[in-house]
């Protein structure tokens, strides 16, 4: 008996240590890619980086279609200090929506990258799943409108190549593009 308590014992050790490996490599890959920037182009170092001003954006959506890449690296970003957290988003219920459900046919974002949590009456959390936006706009055109603006499209430099010649820049019809230094790569 004492031997297969002993042989749980390590079983569960093991399965500790294994978990605990995993989520440290998964720290490590996260944080990876948040300092990609940085660890690419040097903290003081004066490279340039492409950004988009959310101030000038019109959101027309060319974000997503004129990007070199499948799908574009210019995602929706959340700032969640300027969002009132309301249970009609602008950003995620398609207009004249009867019903305030999750189902699809009720969501604005053609890919479902916006998740909707609850967090007390009457409010709710979106968070966006970067993986799924596309950068079209949609959510941030809806927020605009209808919202305070806490839904804007930014680069996501883990993502862009930074072309030279940006493809998005030379068509965004607002010249929302710009160079900024890859220290704060950000605009929001």
């Amino acid at each position: 008996m004492k031997k297969n308590d002993d042989k749980k014992a390590m079983d569960r050790r093991e399965f500790i240590r294994t978990g605990v490996r995993y989520g440290c490599v998964s720290l490590l890959a996260a944080g990876g890619l948040y300092l990609t920037s940085s660890r690419k182009y040097g903290k003081d170092s004066q490279h340039k980086v492409w950004q988009l001003d959310p101030e000038k954006c019109i959101k027309c959506g060319k974000c997503a279609t004129t990007c070199v890449l499948t799908p574009s690296a210019v995602k929706c970003v959340h700032v969640y200090a300027a969002c009132g957290y309301c249970n009609l988003c602008g950003g995620y219920f398609q207009p004249g929506t009867k019903k305030l459900t999750t189902g699809g046919e009720n969501q604005l974002c053609p890919t479902a990258a916006i998740k909707r949590t609850y967090i007390e009456d009457p409010y709710y959390e979106y968070s966006i799943d970067e993986n799924l936006c596309i950068g079209c706009a949609k959510c941030v055109n809806g927020c605009s409108d209808f919202g305070n603006s806490s839904l804007v499209l930014q680069v996501r430099h883990d993502r862009c190549l930074n072309c030279n010649e940006c493809n998005i820049a030379k068509s965004c019809p607002a010249q929302a593009f710009t160079r900024v230094p890859s220290s704060r790569p950000e605009l929001i």
